[in-house]
């Protein structure tokens, strides 16, 4: 038998699986259904995030992974049982290796919970390696060289910004403001100025395909349903795209601060690169519209948004089971 590696990224919102030579096989939701009386699992991924909001009382959607970390070991350890299983990896391959990514600022004690879940699905070997290292390497930047390449990695609990040069970060920062933060914020400003309860999937759909918090268009309205908390009957508002930029704006600033941070704890001679090469954008969050320009408009720094962002950490990872050599000397 094969003993293939495989690379998860394993993301609060969702699971990345790549399998080398093969690519990316896995793309889906961090989300177990479970059966809480019987603790029966009923879906995973796909299948259970349509279940999100919608299950009855007995069966619950769970998100096991919060803020880029594990905060129920047991519910990860099914999920990625589950995903592997889908993948016929084990079938496939005996004991792979398996190289797990995770935000710049866990704790050993969050990292070896990471591990050890990985290590029980029947990894021969686990590696972990710091997402924004591995989204830089998958974004298509050399950060083997001498000179500095800046990304800042917005996923679904985290936005990791760092600094990269000679293979390794230079500096770095994590917050747990990303895109779940995003939906949050939607559902906020929605509660409070029309007294409306609104769904996260509700919120994501809004973040996604109509929030611009660059140039909004005044004349650009959407209709939303949900429950008027007065009434508690259902009942449908109309909001502009200049009200999504009011609704993430506080969240928007916080990254670009720790962003300014990041950049003021650098070398000068590293910061003269970044000012010609530009910060890439990697990661679900970067796909909001108009950040990119909020961000290059505040930072006074070029800032680009990577050809596939929501992919960039799995194909880091592919890129580096190519190179194992790099795994072996950071671990």
């Amino acid at each position: 038998m094969l003993a293939r590696d495989i690379g998860i990224d394993l993301g609060t919102a969702n699971v990345l699986i790549y399998i080398r030579g093969k690519g990316i096989v896995l793309n889906e939701p961090s989300i177990v259904a479970l059966d809480i009386e019987t603790k029966r699992v009923i879906a995973v991924g796909t299948e259970a995030n349509e279940m999100l909001g919608r299950t009855p009382g007995k069966v619950k959607a769970i998100k096991p992974m919060k803020d880029g970390v594990i905060a129920d070991f047991e519910i990860t350890e099914i999920m990625l049982n589950a995903f592997i299983k889908k993948i016929k990896a084990k079938k496939m391959f005996s004991r792979p290796r398996i190289l797990i990514c995770c935000p710049t600022n866990i704790t050993p004690v969050e990292k070896n919970a990471i591990k050890e879940a990985a290590e029980r699905t029947g990894a021969r070997k686990v590696y972990i390696e710091e997402e924004p290292k591995v989204a830089a390497i998958g974004a298509g930047m050399d950060i083997s060289k001498p000179t500095a390449n800046m990304v800042l990695d917005i996923g679904g609990g985290t936005t990791d910004i760092a600094i990269l040069s000679l293979n390794g970060i230079v500096s770095s920062s994590s917050i747990r403001v990303a895109g779940n933060v995003f939906d949050q914020d939607i559902i906020k400003y929605i509660k409070e100025k029309y007294r409306l309860l609104i769904g996260e999937k509700t919120a994501e759909d809004i973040k996604i395909n109509f929030a611009n918090i660059y140039h909004p268009d005044k004349k650009e309205k959407l209709e939303i349903r949900g429950r008027n908390l007065i009434t508690g009957l259902p009942h449908t508002i109309t909001i502009t795209q200049d009200e999504t930029r009011e609704a993430l704006k506080e969240s928007v600033n916080k990254i670009i601060k720790a962003t300014t941070n990041v950049l003021e704890q650098t070398p000068p001679e590293l910061s003269g690169d970044i000012v010609e090469k530009g910060i890439i954008l990697t990661g679900g969050g970067a796909l909001l519209n108009g950040l990119a320009d909020t961000l290059e408009k505040d930072l006074n720094v070029p800032v680009l948004v990577a050809e596939s962002p929501l992919t960039c950490v799995a194909e880091g990872t592919g890129i580096l089971l190519d190179n194992i050599k790099l795994l072996e000397e950071d671990q």
